[in-house]
């Protein structure tokens, strides 16, 4: 006998005979589109905690020389070229120069995320790991450029100290003296808190390889001259174009400073500022340069004057644009 044909199996009652099952659909969730969004948040935040800073800055800027002006924003355009030059120097590697330039220049918007110029570091670890760049020697390149750009800065700060010992007349503007006690209960306490750390293990093992990495990276750096004279001329050139662009603030608004004082005041303002962890030194930078300039000789009116015209042209005026770019880097995964 002819076997039996089986019979297909019974279809469910709630679903017509000859259709397939749709499997339900499960959309990501668009991770790397709300890091783009990211920065223009932040910026808007930003802006509106202080638009009336803004505002002023902006004012200022109505009544001032428009030629000193532009020499202003021409410096700081500058400034990340200079930076650009500092971060290829860190790696032997060549770095492709056009995505290096808006890195850098879109961490100026990342640094109002982290403050201490976390946000700017981590933007460029990213982008050199990109890159091909292991982690570790990531890590090595920006604490490299770290340490460069502020023997760069503290020199030039102790080279004008030196030639103008009289710019800065701090004594009406200091508090009382602080206790010599106390300065140095304050020096070893931080001293028995780095010997404890040193002792951890983990931590010493961790401190000990980054830091063998990092000096057989120098050391390979310095025997190429081209990337030696990216490190340490970008490193110089770029606190000299920052208190370029104050002078030219200064120039354009007539305050009565002669440029080298003003110079100086920037570097010391910005080298007090450095200890304050303020997101984009937002309060603590713009505090210290108008007591350094006071400082210098300036009235404190023309002084705060000068500060929020220079802090607008430095920060918030190329702040939208470098959100733009970050979004845009992070959108195309360069960073």
């Amino acid at each position: 006998m002819p076997e039996a044909i089986p019979r297909p199996a019974e279809q469910p009652l709630d679903r017509p005979v000859g259709l397939t099952e749709r499997r339900p659909l499960h959309r990501r969730l668009p991770l790397r589109q709300i890091l783009c969004l990211l920065p223009l948040l932040v910026v808007a935040g930003w802006v509106v905690q202080h638009r009336s800073l803004i505002g002023s800055g902006a004012r200022q800027m109505f009544t001032a020389n428009p030629y000193w002006l532009l020499t202003a924003v021409a410096t700081t355009g500058l400034g990340w070229v200079a930076v650009s030059f500092a971060r290829q120097g860190t790696v032997l590697e060549r770095l492709p120069a056009r995505r290096l330039f808006a890195t850098q220049f879109a961490a100026g918007a990342a640094n109002h995320l982290l403050p201490s110029g976390i946000g700017a570091g981590a933007v460029n670890i990213r982008f050199m790991t990109g890159c091909g760049l292991p982690p570790a020697r990531s890590s090595a390149a920006l604490a490299l450029y770290f340490l460069a750009e502020a023997t760069a800065r503290v020199g030039l700060l102790l080279a004008l100290l030196v030639a103008f010992p009289e710019a800065l007349r701090l004594g009406p503007l200091l508090p009382e003296p602080v206790s010599g006690t106390v300065v140095a209960g304050v020096v070893a306490a931080a001293g028995v808190l780095m010997a404890g750390v040193a002792l951890i293990r983990p931590v010493r093992r961790l401190v000990v390889t980054f830091l063998r990495t990092a000096l057989a990276d120098a050391r390979s750096l310095h025997m190429r001259p081209s990337r030696a004279l990216a490190l340490w001329g970008g490193s110089l050139a770029f606190p000299l174009l920052q208190a370029t662009g104050l002078v030219a603030v200064a120039l354009a608004l007539e305050l009565e400073v002669r440029p080298a004082h003003v110079m100086l005041a920037y570097l010391a303002a910005t080298a007090v500022a450095a200890v304050v962890p303020a997101p984009g030194g937002i309060g603590s930078v713009d505090a210290a340069l108008v007591i350094a300039l006071v400082a210098a000789g300036a009235p404190v009116e023309s002084a705060t004057s000068t500060v929020l015209a220079y802090r607008f042209i430095t920060v918030w005026l190329p702040l939208l644009p470098g959100a733009l770019v970050l979004g845009g880097l992070v959108r195309w995964k360069i960073v």
